[in-house]
């Protein structure tokens, strides 16, 4: 699978995209514990009773992904006023602070080998937020977000998000592409597209909140993803991606 893009926008170094929201942080902020509560009052606003709310929420977030593409397909909410509700209103200064260690990360990676850019499920203003608070908004090159002004958006895990990724990035090959995201279905969508690395980031033991239900980080017991590695912290990505970090004289990866 090859996408097609202008010829003068062709850039043959690697593209990492890294997902943004527990990922780049820890679970352990109980960010989206914060922001279930949120999308399920959301759902009561609309008028749903308690049980079916619940039941919607995570339906939704089973089916789509992402439980605003549900609500827009079958409750034509507007995605902008669920944004500012929802994510808009985390106190994500109380909960996240500035990273040094991940931005060390990402500054020891080789930029004559690879571009790094973010891939998020969410729309640009709280990417743009999560980055800055975290410290390394300047070392990302750009952000896929889901353009929540477009009542047709896509979203992880459908392949067109992954599709207009590449176009927006200038990346035609695929296997060119190292790709994380602490959501097993999303990697398992990238790698099912050819992705070249594809890492699930899995802090196990911690609780998350998937479709508004608590459940313990783990890989799920399933069969391993083909071609898929599994980190528990992002440091360990100097050594899965090896070939993109920059390195000491005895040419091993920084630490």
């Amino acid at each position: 699978m090859t996408v097609d893009i202008s010829q003068t926008s062709v850039d043959d170094r690697y593209v990492i995209f890294f997902d943004i929201d527990n990922t780049l942080y820890s679970a352990s902020s109980k960010i989206s514990q914060a922001m279930g509560e949120r999308i399920h009052a959301y759902f009561l606003s609309l008028g749903l009773e308690e049980e079916r709310a619940t039941e919607l929420h995570h339906k939704y977030y089973t089916e789509y992904g992402l439980a605003l593409r549900g609500l827009v397909r079958h409750h034509e909410i507007d995605p902008l006023d669920f944004d500012k509700k929802c994510d808009g209103s985390l106190p994500l200064e109380e909960m996240i602070k500035p990273d040094p260690h991940l931005r060390q990360l990402l500054q020891d990676i080789d930029r004559s080998k690879a571009r790094v850019w973010a891939l998020t499920n969410a729309y640009k203003t709280h990417a743009h937020r999560v980055l800055r608070i975290l410290g390394v908004d300047d070392l990302i090159e750009g952000v896929i977000f889901c353009d929540y002004g477009n009542p047709k958006f896509s979203c992880k895990p459908e392949p067109q998000f992954y599709l207009d990724a590449m176009q927006k990035a200038a990346v035609s090959d695929p296997k060119k592409i190292f790709f994380i995201d602490d959501s097993r279905n999303n990697v398992a969508a990238a790698a099912a597209l050819g992705w070249g690395s594809c890492v699930h980031f899995c802090e196990a033991g911690l609780e998350t909140v998937e479709g508004g239900k608590a459940k313990q980080i783990s890989a799920d017991g399933k069969e391993p993803l083909p071609g898929a590695i599994v980190v528990g912290r992002l440091e360990e990505l100097r050594s899965v991606w090896s070939e993109v970090f920059k390195t000491t004289e005895d040419g091993s990866a920084k630490k």
